[in-house]
């Protein structure tokens, strides 16, 4: 490398000789030497910009010389004396004049001077300021901004001259055409001079002949076209063509009726409400009014355009072509499938609203309007649900009269399908007949057939394929056959999930589909899902890594066979997530509602579900609680608004639990309340569960007999728990000295022919083989007692004692169909299991209901019944919420010992009662064990203990390793960091508090860990001085980017993308240089997917179809949660929690914590992370600059 300048050295001897002679200014001044307080003088001698200085005044070789252009030149204070001489040695230091030399770049050092006298230092300031050309350089600078204000006149000029350049062309161009029609003009009327000049000279008789003829000859024509106009007429095209029209101008005035009717219903009803809605004392909420009126004006304004179009074609009659306008309508009715589905809902709303009479007087007055011609609002509703009907309709007849070679013909028949299509659609929303449609379908696809679908009160949730994982005994992995098979070939199942059981088929080369002969048809009640199989399974762990987490378990328990265990793997992280919280609501709530069931079903056949349609508080909205038009996955509105209290009775209702409510609840009830107040309203339900249920629901199933009003009150503050059954009772007591206490009882299937006992427990170590009964003797009736089995997991030994006797409660969805007998005296007789057929438990619900209530049942017995169930109801609610927010919340109880030593007595109180069922006992065990269970998190690798692993391994520098191994410990370290992060610390936005470090320390560790790798891969690149070497490096960067980029470390690549973009390395020209293409295609790629435009749209669409193991940019979620917390309040004015946001904020939290949970299978290399660690090796920014100013120094102006 070259080390100095190299210049013209007689050049600058014969420049000095001049300034020694013609010089602008010469003489001696003082110059400081480059100690601190040493001056040494010199004869110095300036010529144009030059300075040159010489060792004495005869000297003819110059000592120095300084280019002054650019330079700037001011006084300097006189420097501090430290020495102590004589007075007027000072006095003369002080007199002395000192000025400063100051060069425009860094790099070079001021010039110092002094000399003897005021004036002369005056004249040598006054010379180097000429010298450096500065007024010169400020000229030039004025010069150049009027060269560039004229530069842009001139280019403004030239575009207007341009534009007009044009006009005159097109000018030009007109002025052509109206010259070629008057010429044309002028020959018309040459032509016709001779023919009129003919006309006058012609003999008058002529005239009149030719008139006869001209007469003749169009008689004839018009008796020619007569006829064959008449012929037409006649045909049966032209009986087609009118009837087309006529259906045509029908439906025009049907258009312009509906139009009018729409019209009337928003300028009638819908545009007064809502001015009357933001009155001071409104009658009616905007919210109500929204509700009632939906999409109508939408709708008024669609077919305005639409009515207009018909107008249009009916001008230019008879050449009516109407298909181009459905073809425009088509894609517009869409929004009539959000005015039908939620028909019923707006007719609910305004019969809710017209209890108001303020809004029913004003409403009244509305449709007295004469517009309205008598009709009410709800007629002006109803017409919107019949306009897609109106048009199939006006279609099919148009069809009908249209010929097959039409040039409307196809258009018209596309129109139609779509309509249809869309009808169907609509139709399918509202139709309580769906489900049954669905169900037969399936059934039909099935060879076999099915006759689980024939029952009404299936169903159908979701469909789709899944890849069911080769397995043998106890639900244990085949390792021999995973590595022979090709589980998307020979393993893929066609899998439906319905309310109450699960379809597992194989589907033939021949598109049909058949039920597995072992674990084709599941019963949900006798199922366990196991969402995470490695987590409680010692056998299978690891299995998650093979499958990507994508696996999932049904732990099948039949009580006439062994138990045995499906696993199924979902395409992807999202579609697991999907069937595994379907799954799940679906065993809940079936379990649930079965129980529900026994309670509240009367000879009427009411339902839970119809309690649930019937209870307005779950749909009308209130003082404490609004709800959004949305339906959650029991088919509920959704909460919008809601007063704490009101989510905790949401949350602990018996009728139905939603598991995306419960989530949502569980990942921000801190925002709005405390654990310790959800766990007493647990607490509170366990204890007292008939505050469970909403007085109103009470009052609506347990109303009391009239003839037995006051008696047999089980609680004095809930009379109305007392009612008649006019049905038998689902369970039976032991005539013992505790009737109730005495009796166990099993939670059973709906509709389900085979006993299940309930199961909460999620650990697949609880599962074991079923112990099957032989049948056992019946006692003669007026001795026995029945009571409902509960399944003894334990394996209770039985031995046959006597026949079985069929003996069954009415067949209702949730009636237990085992029974045993009891000797009176209160021993047991041998265990048995009597199935009992749909035939014999009709017979007896029939007999029941026509000589009242069988012997040895009192009205106190039964209502004891329903204490019973829905305290085991209550019970199985609470270890659901439980369960739920042990397993999937454990950093709750985490970081609060309080809260976990609560829960731990809360269970310990269960397992104390005495009614608690087996399957209770072991649902509440297994929970327990969960609860108490050590810290699992310390199996995984902690960021302090690879710290502490790096302290001791030889250090490894940047060339020796290579970039795989980089990437992998790159993603390492960032899933260990993301995944140390609990999901309190995003809530509430606290890292962009204050005190953010206190708040959210894991986030800000987080932040902190992608600094300092951003950096760590920018100050190795400027680490070396050669540019072949720089390149090298920022290539093997990009090369470990894209690496991440495989592995799904998305964070890893925008560490090292972001320092490549630096202002330090962008700007080194010559260094990119030298990168090669395909490199820098590579970074562009990598940049473009991991870009913020569009709120990161494209890393969003990549996060989507990856599957975990995943790092995401944790800034592109705070930057979601941020925007959230910013843009609407927890709490509305009248204090209610802003659940719609908290269901946002939850989702957004979830879907991290898919990302946290999945670890990577990458092993820990200490060499690497020591580097990659290694603080020493980071610069920081303004460092980084200056060496980037020197290795390619900035280009003058």
């Amino acid at each position: 490398m070259q080390k100095s300048v190299r210049y013209n050295e007689g050049h600058a001897l014969y420049l000095a000789f001049l300034a020694r002679k013609e010089g602008t200014k010469r003489g001696f001044l003082s110059k400081k030497a480059a100690e601190a307080s040493r001056w040494h003088e010199k004869w110095f001698a300036l010529y144009q910009n030059v300075l040159f200085y010489f060792e004495g005044e005869q000297s003819g070789r110059p000592a120095g010389m300084y280019l002054l252009e650019g330079c700037s030149c001011e006084r300097a204070p006189a420097p501090p004396r430290a020495g102590a001489g004589p007075g007027g040695a000072r006095d003369a230091l002080d007199k002395q004049y000192y000025f400063t030399v100051l060069f425009g770049h860094e790099g070079q050092k001021p010039l110092e001077l002094r000399c003897e006298e005021e004036q002369d230092g005056k004249e040598w300031m006054e010379a180097i300021h000429q010298a450096s050309y500065a007024d010169i350089l400020i000229e030039r600078e004025v010069l150049m901004q009027k060269y560039i204000h004229l530069i842009q006149i001139v280019e403004t000029e030239k575009i207007a001259a341009n534009q007009l350049r044009h006009q005159l062309e097109d000018q030009d161009t007109e002025i052509e055409r109206l010259k070629s029609e008057i010429i044309a003009l002028n020959k018309t009327k040459e032509r016709m001079r001779p023919y009129q000049s003919n006309q006058e000279e012609e003999d008058p008789d002529i005239k009149k002949i030719k008139k006869v003829q001209s007469f003749m000859r169009g008689w004839l024509c018009r008796r020619k076209w007569k006829t064959i106009v008449q012929d037409y007429i006649c045909s049966p095209h032209a009986e087609s063509m009118r009837k087309r029209n006529q259906i045509v101008f029908t439906m025009v005035e049907a258009e312009s009726e509906y139009v009018h009717q729409l019209y009337i219903l928003v300028n009638g009803f819908l545009r007064p409400l809502r001015m009357a809605a933001s009155s001071k004392k409104p009658p009616i909420s905007h919210d109500d009014v929204s509700s009632i009126f939906l999409n109508s004006e939408t709708i008024m304004f669609l077919h305005e355009i639409f009515h207009q179009g018909l107008k249009a074609r009916i001008a230019n009659w008879p050449t009516l072509i109407l298909a181009d306008l459905f073809d425009i309508l088509l894609p517009m009715l869409n929004i009539y499938q959000e005015f039908v589905r939620n028909h019923q809902y707006s007719l609910q709303v305004l019969a809710n609203c017209k209890q108001n009479r303020d809004f029913d007087k004003l409403l009244k007055q509305y449709e007295a309007n004469p517009a309205c011609e008598g009709r009410m609002l709800e007629t002006f509703l109803t017409y919107p649900m019949f306009q897609i009907p109106r048009y199939i309709i006006t279609l099919h007849e148009l069809l009908a009269h249209t010929p097959h070679e039409h040039v409307e013909r196809k258009s018209l028949e596309f129109a139609k399908s779509k309509l249809e299509e869309l009808s169907r659609i609509m139709h399918d929303e509202v139709s309580d007949t769906e489900n049954i449609r669905k169900n037969l379908a399936i059934e039909r696809m099935i060879v076999e057939g099915c006759d689980i679908l024939l029952d009404t009160s299936q169903t159908f949730i979701r469909q789709g394929s899944l890849i069911q994982v080769p397995s043998v005994e106890k639900g244990k992995l085949s390792k021999v056959r995973l590595g022979s098979l090709s589980l998307k070939k020979e393993g893929e199942r066609q899998c439906f999930l319905f309310t109450k059981h699960f379809l597992i088929c194989t589907r033939s080369s021949g598109g049909k589909l058949h039920l597995l002969k072992t674990g084709g048809v599941l019963s949900l009640i006798e199922c366990t899902l196991i969402e995470e199989p490695d987590a409680g399974d010692d056998d299978s762990k690891g299995s998650g890594h093979v499958f990507g987490h994508l696996d999932f378990k049904i732990v099948v328990e039949p009580p006439d066979a062994a138990a045995f265990t499906v696993v199924l793997l979902a395409p992807s992280r999202q579609e697991k997530a999907a069937w595994t919280s379907d799954i799940s609501q679906c065993v809940d709530n079936i379990r649930c509602n079965g129980l529900m069931t026994i309670v509240f079903e009367e000879n009427s056949k009411v339902t839970v579900p119809h309690m649930i349609k019937s209870d307005a508080r779950l749909h009308k909205d209130d003082t404490d609680i609004c709800f959004s038009k949305t339906l959650n996955s029991c088919k509920v509105p959704q909460i919008r608004y809601a007063s704490v209290e009101r989510l905790l009775e949401r949350l602990t209702d018996l009728r139905f639990l939603s598991i995306d409510f419960l989530n949502t609840f569980l990942h921000t009830y801190r925002i709005f309340t405390t654990a310790a107040v959800v766990l007493a309203k647990l607490s509170d339900i366990y204890k007292r569960p008939f505050t469970s249920i909403p007085v109103r629901s009470l009052e609506l199933f347990f109303a009391t007999s009239q003839n037995n009003r006051g008696e047999h009150l089980v609680d004095g503050k809930t009379p109305r728990l007392c009612r008649k059954f006019s049905s038998p009772p689902p369970l039976a007591v032991s005539r013992t000295s505790s009737p109730v206490r005495a009796r166990k009882l099993s939670l059973t299937s709906p509709l389900n022919s085979r006993i299940g006992a309930l199961d909460l427990s999620t650990s697949p170590a609880s599962s074991s083989p079923t112990t099957t009964h032989s049948p056992a003797a019946s006692p003669p009736p007026h001795t026995a007692v029945l009571e409902s089995t509960a399944v003894d997991r334990a394996g209770v030994e039985s031995s046959p004692t006597a026949d079985a006797t069929e003996l069954s409660p009415c067949r209702s969805p949730s009636t237990p169909r085992h029974l045993r007998y009891r000797q009176p005296g209160g021993q047991a007789a041998d265990s048995s299991h009597c199935s009992v057929s749909p035939a014999s438990a009709f017979a007896i619900a029939t007999a029941a209901a026509g000589h009242g209530s069988p012997p040895g049942f009192n009205n106190t017995e039964r209502i004891c019944d329903k204490e019973f169930i829905i305290r085991r109801t209550a019970t199985n609610r609470v270890l659901n919420v439980l369960r739920h927010w042990v397993s999937k919340h454990a950093q709750d109880f985490e970081l609060n010992n309080e809260l976990k030593m609560n829960v731990l007595n809360l269970l310990e109180e269960v397992l104390r009662d005495p009614d608690l069922l087996p399957q209770e006992r072991k649902a509440t065990a297994n929970i327990l064990r969960a609860l108490s269970q050590d810290d699992q998190d310390d199996i995984h690798l902690k960021l302090e203990d690879i710290i502490q692993l790096t302290d001791c391994a030889k250090a490894e520098c940047f060339e020796t390793l290579s970039a795989m191994e980089l990437a992998e410990q790159i993603t390492l370290l960032d899933h260990v960091v993301f995944r140390s992060i609990p999901y309190e610390e995003f809530l509430g936005q606290g890292w962009m508090k204050l005190d953010k470090n206190e708040r959210t320390p894991y986030i800000m560790k987080t932040s902190q860990h992608f600094n300092d790798m951003s950096n760590l891969v920018a100050s190795q690149i400027m680490n070396y001085t050669d540019v072949s070497s720089r390149a090298n490096a920022i290539e093997k960067w990009v090369a470990v980017a894209d690496i991440c980029r495989c592995l799904h470390n998305y964070n890893g690549v925008l560490e090292i993308t972001s320092a490549l973009n630096r202002s330090a390395i962008y700007r080194l020209k010559k260094t990119w240089a030298k990168v090669s293409k395909q490199t820098k295609a590579l970074m562009d790629k990598l940049q473009k997917t991991v870009s913020s435009e569009g709120r990161f749209k494209n890393l969003r669409e990549t996060l989507k179809n990856c599957n975990p193991p995943t790092v995401p940019y944790l800034g592109m979620y705070l930057t979601d949660l941020a925007f959230i917390e910013e843009g609407t309040p927890n709490f509305t004015e009248e204090g209610l929690v802003n659940f719609s946001k908290m269901r946002m904020i939850s989702h957004i939290v979830r879907e991290i914590r898919q990302f946290q949970q999945t670890s990577y299978r990458i092993d820990h290399q200490p060499k690497v992370t020591q580097y990659l660690l290694d603080k020493a090796l980071i610069i920081d920014e303004d460092t980084l600059y200056e060496l980037s100013l020197k290795i390619e120094p900035r280009l003058p102006a």
